[in-house]
């Protein structure tokens, strides 16, 4: 609401300025009227319309580039799930339960990055890992391997779990506001 009420002042203060500068002109002498004079307005309105488009640009700039970065992690977190995945299958029936559990978290998880969207800006909220993703890392990490190449999809597994946690974490600590408030 705040943003609206903002918006709405400006516009009062112009348009009653506007209209001001409609009542002030009559009483202006003859020299304000000069060209000179008008050509300076029209050269500041000019430098004043610039600059706004200027800043436009940047906020524009700067919320894709926001956007573009949470894309891509959620693309990377989203490939992490899919070789986690992936490379459960290959360790064998084993590992059919750990991925049957990575499988039934993948919707928690969305719903969890979708709902940080809506915290407000301004508190402040600590990162704590659901009880889902400790019980997975430990039956990750409880595999044990017959062999060398169950080892190596089982440390290569631990690593892109961890990868993905570190990319969980990064969007989550990217959640607010882009745009700084003094800059909009």
């Amino acid at each position: 609401m705040k943003p609206l009420l903002i918006s709405l002042l400006v516009f009062a203060l112009i348009f009653g300025s506007a209209l001001v500068g409609m009542f002030v002109r009559p009483l202006l002498s003859k020299s304000h009227l000069h060209p000179d004079p008008k050509d300076v307005v029209k050269l500041a309105t000019g430098l004043i319309g610039t600059l706004a488009a200027l800043v436009l640009g940047l906020l524009i700039a700067s919320a894709k580039s926001t956007f573009d970065q949470k894309t891509n992690q959620v693309r990377q977190l989203t490939t992490s799930i899919i070789v986690l995945d992936d490379l459960l299958a290959q360790y064998g029936p084993e590992a059919a339960s750990v991925r049957n559990h990575l499988r039934q978290t993948i919707q928690p998880l969305a719903n969890r990055i979708w709902s940080e969207q809506e915290i407000p800006t301004g508190k402040p909220v600590h990162f704590e890992s659901t009880a889902e993703a400790w019980t997975f890392e430990n039956e990750l990490e409880r595999l044990s391997p017959k062999d060398d190449v169950q080892c190596s999809l089982q440390s290569r597994a631990i690593q892109t779990f961890t990868e993905g946690a570190q990319t969980r974490l990064q969007l989550f600590a990217q959640t607010g506001g882009s745009i700084p408030t003094p800059f909009l």
